[in-house]
């Protein structure tokens, strides 16, 4: 009896999900100072626009994930799923935006976008490129995947903006003594 191959699971990459939930954090934690100290409805509101997206991004990027099986790739989202058929796919194409790569994989009408966004985005492209008809993957997407950019610009921003935030929260805390 032959063994069946456990589908792969690429995740969204931690190192940019653990800088994102604290610069959460820390955004929560000062409009919870700003409310309890009863600070000018423009700041908790303000503070309220800068969470919210915040917050979208953070909870979209920890369930979003792609799931290669045997015969199909599946990406998971939040409360949504799509899946393609391998044998169905009929384009593999890819758009590079300086360090940033989106692989556009069409089946018909469908079609899934996958970033470098994903951890070990290298093992994704090249385990997804074995799979689809070869004669379905672009000639951008081959150079692409023999050498896939590493992208970390969106970590660093997110680092950044935690420092920032921490940087508020303590000058905040500070005046209040």
């Amino acid at each position: 009896m032959a063994a069946v191959a456990s589908p792969s699971n690429f995740h969204i990459r931690r190192t940019f999900l653990l800088p994102l939930g604290l610069l959460l954090a820390l955004c929560l934690a000062l409009l919870a100072i700003s409310i309890y100290r009863h600070q000018p409805v423009a700041k908790p509101l303000i503070l309220g626009c800068i969470i919210l997206p915040v917050l979208i991004l953070f909870i979209e990027s920890v369930f979003r994930r792609a799931v290669i099986g045997d015969d199909r790739i599946t990406v998971l989202k939040l409360l949504r799923r799509k899946t393609l058929v391998f044998s169905d796919i009929t384009a593999v194409e890819t758009v590079m935006v300086r360090k940033r790569a989106f692989l556009t994989v069409c089946a018909g009408d469908e079609f899934l976008i996958l970033s470098n966004a994903y951890a070990d985005f290298p093992g994704l492209v090249r385990e997804l490129l074995g799979k689809v008809p070869p004669a379905a993957v672009s000639e951008e997407s081959r150079q692409m995947a023999a050498a896939p950019p590493v992208k970390s610009s969106d970590i660093v921003s997110c680092w950044l903006g935690v420092a920032l935030m921490a940087w508020i929260l303590y000058l905040q805390l500070a005046g209040s003594r």
